[in-house]
C-alpha cells in the first residue's frame, strides 16, 4: 500500500508530477473541485485552506517581533529539544540546500536556521523567525499540515496552496510533550524537489521520536492527562499512552474529571443529555464502552475516576486565575469539545470563553488582543476588535485596519454609529464565533 504521507513514490518524475498538480491547484481555485493525482492529504488541506480564505499568493504575516519572540522561545519546551533537532538535522541546515525550522502549535516559526544563502531566499515568502505558517494564514505547506493531521508528512511543490511557496517542498512531523501528549509543535525541513523523497520523511519522524525521548528524560511520573480544547475528540495520555476518545467518550471524561468526587448515573445523564428523556441503559453502555478503553481509571457507583486527570481547561483557568494572560492564551487551543451539545461541556465551554475574553479586555495589551482577533473564534468578536483600536495609539497605521474591522462587524450586527466598547455590544457580537466548531 502506497504511504499517504509520502509525497512521490520512488522513481516519479518530478517534472510531471509538478505539471499535473499545478493543473489540479489551479481547477481548485476555480471551481472547488480535487481530483487525482491530488493526494487526500493534500485534498484536505487545500479544502481548509480555501475554508479559512488563506492567502493563494502573497507572503505569510509575521506575528512575533524580535523582544517577544526572544522571550517566548527561551521558554517554550521546545528550546530544550534543539540541540536534537541540530545534531540530527544540522548537516541538512547547512548543506546549502535545506533549511531546519521549528514552530510552536499555532504554527509560528521560533526557529529557522540553514545557509544564509538559503534563508534569503525564503525571506521572500515570509518563511522567518516570527512568521504564522499554520494553514489558515499560509495555506497547505508541511509544518501547518503537520498541526492540521496531528501526523508527519510530506507536502511537494505546487501541492502547496499559495503559489509562492510552490518553488519550495518540505518535510514536517509533529512534536506532544511525553507527559501530557499536547501539541508541542512541529520540527521541519525546508528545500528543493529532492525533499520529496521518502528518507526526508523518514527523517523528520526519527527527529520528533528523538527530540519527543529527550523531553521526557527526568519526568519521574507521566500520570494521566487529557486534552479537550480545539479538538471534538479528546487526547487522553495515561502513563505515555496516547488514545484518542469518540466523541461521547470526550464529553464523559471531561465531565468525570470536573467532578473528581463522582457523579451518580442521573446527574451525569443530566450533564450530557439534558431533560432528554434517556433510559440508563443508553448511559450506562457508553460507561461499560469506555471502561473497556480505560480499564480500572474509571469506577462506579458513583462514576469517578480513579486517579487525578490533569486537564488543559484546568492549565488555561490555573494561569487566568493567576493573572497570566499571556500563558493562558498560549495554552487556549480554541473552544472546548466544540461541537459538543452535552450541557454541561457547553456551560464549561462558555465560562471558559468568558474567562479568556474577560481577561483580555481588561489586560489591554493590543499584541494579545490582536493575537485572539486572528483566530476562528475571535475574528468577528466585535468586543475584542474595539478593545484592539482603543488599546493603540490614536495616530498608529497599526489602527487602520482593525477599526475598518470594527466598522464591518457592527455594520453586520446591525449596529451603524456610536462606539459600544466592552460592556455594550450586543451578545451575538460576544458569543457568535463560540458556537462554531473549531478543528485542529
Amino acid at each position: 500500500m502506497v504511504n499517504p504521507w509520502l509525497a512521490m513514490e520512488t522513481g516519479a518524475d518530478p517534472v510531471e508530477r509538478t505539471r499535473t498538480v499545478r493543473r489540479a491547484h489551479a481547477a481548485f481555485l476555480t471551481d472547488g473541485t480535487v481530483a487525482p493525482p491530488v493526494r487526500q492529504v493534500v485534498a484536505d488541506s487545500w479544502r481548509r485552506s480555501a475554508e479559512a480564505h488563506a492567502a493563494a499568493d502573497g507572503a505569510a504575516p509575521i506575528e512575533l517581533d524580535e523582544a517577544t519572540l526572544s522571550a517566548y522561545r527561551d521558554g517554550h519546551p521546545l528550546a530544550r529539544a534543539m540541540p536534537v533537532f541540530r545534531e540530527l538535522l544540522g548537516s541538512f541546515a547547512q548543506d546549502g540546500a535545506h533549511l531546519l525550522a521549528v514552530c510552536d502549535p499555532q504554527g509560528r516559526l521560533l526557529w529557522v536556521e540553514g545557509h544564509p544563502g538559503v534563508r534569503r531566499s525564503a525571506e521572500r515568502m515570509n518563511f522567518v523567525v516570527g512568521a504564522r505558517w499554520d494553514e489558515r494564514h499560509a495555506g497547505t505547506n508541511a509544518p501547518g499540515t503537520a498541526l492540521a493531521a496531528d501526523h508527519a508528512v510530506q507536502i511537494f511543490a505546487t501541492e502547496h496552496y499559495n503559489r509562492q511557496v510552490q518553488r519550495w517542498s518540505c518535510a514536517a512531523a509533529p512534536l506532544h510533550d511525553p507527559r501530557t501528549g499536547r501539541l508541542l509543535g512541529a520540527v521541519d525541513i525546508t528545500g528543493g524537489d529532492h525533499v520529496a523523497s521518502p528518507h526526508s520523511l523518514a527523517l523528520v519522524q526519527a527527529t520528533a521520536r528523538a527530540a519527543e525521548a529527550h523531553l521526557s528524560s527526568g519526568v519521574p511520573e507521566l500520570g494521566v492527562c487529557l486534552s479537550v480544547l480545539g479538538r471534538d475528540e479528546a487526547l487522553l495520555v495515561m502513563d505515555g499512552e496516547r488514545l484518542r476518545l469518540g466523541r461521547r467518550h470526550s464529553e464523559i471524561m471531561m465531565l468525570l474529571a470536573r467532578h473528581p468526587e463522582g457523579l451518580t448515573g442521573d446527574q451525569l445523564s443530566v450533564l450530557l443529555y439534558g431533560e432528554r428523556e434517556m433510559r440508563p441503559v443508553t448511559l450506562r453502555a457508553e460507561l461499560s464502552r469506555l471502561r473497556q478503553l480505560v480499564g480500572s481509571l474509571l469506577h462506579s457507583r458513583p462514576y469517578r475516576l480513579s486517579r487525578s486527570v490533569e486537564t488543559d481547561l484546568g492549565a488555561v483557568e490555573e494561569a487566568l486565575a493567576a493573572g497570566e494572560v499571556r500563558s493562558a492564551l498560549n495554552a487556549y487551543r480554541g473552544p472546548l469539545l466544540p461541537s459538543s451539545e452535552a450541557p454541561g461541556v457547553q456551560r464549561l465551554r462558555g465560562a471558559l470563553a468568558d474567562g479568556m475574553r474577560s481577561a483580555l479586555l481588561g489586560a489591554r495589551d493590543p499584541d494579545l488582543l490582536r493575537e485572539w482577533s486572528r483566530t476562528s473564534w475571535g475574528e468577528d468578536d466585535l468586543e475584542i476588535w474595539e478593545a484592539l483600536v482603543d488599546a493603540l495609539p490614536e495616530r498608529s497605521p497599526a489602527r487602520s485596519a482593525p477599526l475598518a474591522t470594527a466598522h464591518r462587524l457592527r455594520a453586520a450586527y446591525g449596529l451603524t454609529s456610536g462606539h459600544l466598547g466592552a460592556v455594550g455590544a450586543p451578545a451575538a457580537a460576544r458569543v457568535a464565533t463560540f458556537a462554531q466548531p473549531h478543528r485542529l
